[in-house]
Order: structure tokens, then sequence, then C-alpha cells
């Protein structure tokens, strides 16, 4: 089968190679994988930039979509169709970025009703992050009359699934991104209502700002993190979901004390299976399969390692599919 292999022999090399079955792990479903995505983590796994791959070699890819050809497991039998987000699959276990995987049965869900293979990867990670985001947002109380909602990263997977779904929640959405004049018609037709330079909030500010947003996802981090919070209204609330400018957070908590705002961590590599079945639940429901197919593009197997390296300098938006049958 062929497969993305990451090694560290002799230096970082990412290869497309073939693998034998009996070369994957010793876990108890089989899975003919149809569809897998590239993600930040994954390019980030693929190019050596970033320390996410724990065990050498490794089949990189934190998503993947196809049916159980064999299963040891009482949940799950031959023809079912099957989602895996996260785990460390792709960090500390062989991912989706091959033909075929061997997986622990807990890890996968089953395909959620009205999906597809190839819907459910269109998502991916992302995606379901973005949902996860979303929710905490309206668990914590915000709703559409509280105000704007902060969206960065805006281009980025999670940021354009997130626009999407805020829009058709009903919010007003603030979209930050580079490039405003140039992303603006896409941004606009997910759903953003106000478009913004992330350079706007990527330096160091004050520890408190003007109130600007009544939320936020952020996959950022750092200072934009930072000046987020401190721009938060009153009660406001920010999703954090990712590190792509930092992992550190510069500010004080004034903002948390003076104005009773909320940092919510959102984990999506290792959320229980519960809090993923209501996301995909949710994501069924209210993501706009028009707008999916329009921020997603699809490639083959063969065009993974080329296409990470462009989603780390920022030349991709949105979703990004691997047809792996191909």
């Amino acid at each position: 089968m062929k497969a993305i292999l990451i090694t560290n022999d002799d230096g970082h090399a990412a290869t497309l190679t073939q693998i034998e079955q009996s070369q994957l792990p010793d876990e108890d479903v089989l899975v003919q994988v149809e569809y897998s995505t590239l993600n930040y983590k994954d390019a980030l796994a693929i190019t050596g930039k970033g320390p996410v791959v724990r065990n050498f070699p490794m089949v990189p890819g934190i998503d993947l979509a196809g049916e159980v050809i064999e299963s040891a497991s009482p949940d799950f039998a031959a023809g079912d169709k099957v989602v895996l987000n996260g785990h460390g699959v792709g960090e500390l276990h062989w991912g989706g970025l091959a033909q075929k995987a061997r997986l622990n049965a807990d890890w996968l869900i089953k395909l959620p009703d009205g999906f597809t293979t190839k819907d459910a990867m269109a998502i991916g990670t992302a995606g379901y992050t973005a949902q996860l985001c979303v929710s905490a947002l309206e668990d914590h109380g915000i709703t559409p009359a509280s105000g704007d909602i902060l969206v960065t990263g805006a281009t980025g997977g999670v940021g354009s699934v997130a626009i999407a779904l805020l829009a058709k929640g009903g919010f007003s959405v603030t979209a930050s991104t580079r490039g405003v004049q140039s992303q603006a018609d896409y941004l606009n037709d997910l759903g953003a209502s106000t478009i913004i330079d992330r350079a706007e909030l990527a330096q160091a500010g004050r520890p408190l700002q003007k109130e600007r947003w009544a939320g936020a996802i952020d996959v950022a981090g750092s200072h934009t993190l930072a000046n987020i919070c401190a721009s938060l209204k009153y009660g406001g609330v920010v999703a954090a979901c990712g590190l792509a400018q930092g992992f550190d957070f510069p500010s004080s908590v004034m903002p948390f004390i003076l104005r009773g705002v909320t940092l919510c961590g959102v984990d999506s590599v290792y959320a229980p299976t519960a809090k993923r079945i209501a996301a995909w639940t949710a994501l069924a429901r209210d993501l706009d399969r028009n707008k999916l197919a329009a921020m997603t593009n699809e490639i083959s197997l063969d065009e993974v390692i080329k296409t990470a390296s462009n989603l780390l300098t920022g030349e991709i938006r949105g979703r990004i599919l691997v047809n792996v049958k191909s």
C-alpha cells in the first residue's frame, strides 16, 4: 500500500513509499482509509519544522475516514464506516496518510449520519475543533445578541469552518487574517461581516484595551491571544485552540478580574467520545455543505509532501482533503 513515511535515521525525511500491511501497528481494528486531511500539525510533522513526531518511523495524518476491514472489537464490524480525529495518531501512533491503518477501537467513532467519508474529512480535525470552540462560547452564555465574535487565522481550516458555523448561528463575525483585500471575497462568502489585518493584534499591547468583541476563537496564542483578552467586552469569552504565533501568553490578570473575561482551552486530541459525537452531530446540523465545498481543496497522496510546505508558508486557505485512494 502507499503511505507517507517519516524517518529520522540520517536526519528528518518524509517520503511517499510502499509499505506492507504486516508493518502496521498491532491494534484491534484494520481500516481501509478512503480520505485523510493535511492539517497544520501534519505539515509540521512532514517538514520537520515542529516537534510533532514522537516515534520513528511514523506515518503522519491526525485524521482519517474509511471502512473497517477487520475488527477484534465488539464495537465495530467489517463494513462499518468510521472516523478518527487525534488521539496521538500521526504523532505517537501511525496515522491516516496511508491506504490502510490499524487502530485502537477506542479512538474511532462511527461515521455520523448524513456524512460520507469525503464529507467527514473535508471537515476533519480543523472543522471538528471549530465546532468545539463554537460550543465552548455557547456553553458560556455567548449568543448573537452578545456582540461580535472575532476569529483569528480566518482563512485556515479552523477559522474557515468557525466563520461558517457562527454565521449560520446568527453571529456577527470579525475575521482576522493577512492579505485583507485578497481574502475579502472568500471570507465574506463564508459569513464574515468585518475583516481586520492580523498584524493589528500581533504585537505587544496594553493589558486592558478598548472593549471590542463579545467572544473570540483563537488559533494564534502569544501576543494575539493576550490582545484579544484585553479587548473583550465585559463577560467576554475566548476559546483558544492553537499556538500558530507562539505558546507564550504575555498577558496579565486585569481582563479576568476587571472585566470577568473567561479563557477556555479547547483540546480536540483527547476529547472524550461523548463530546466528539456531540460535535459531529452539531456539524451535521449546522454546517452549510456548499460553504464546506467552497473552502475545500482536494489533493492526492502523491501531492501531500509538497503541499505541506505550502501550507506552512500560508499559501493555502481553507481545508486540504487528501484522497488516499488515488
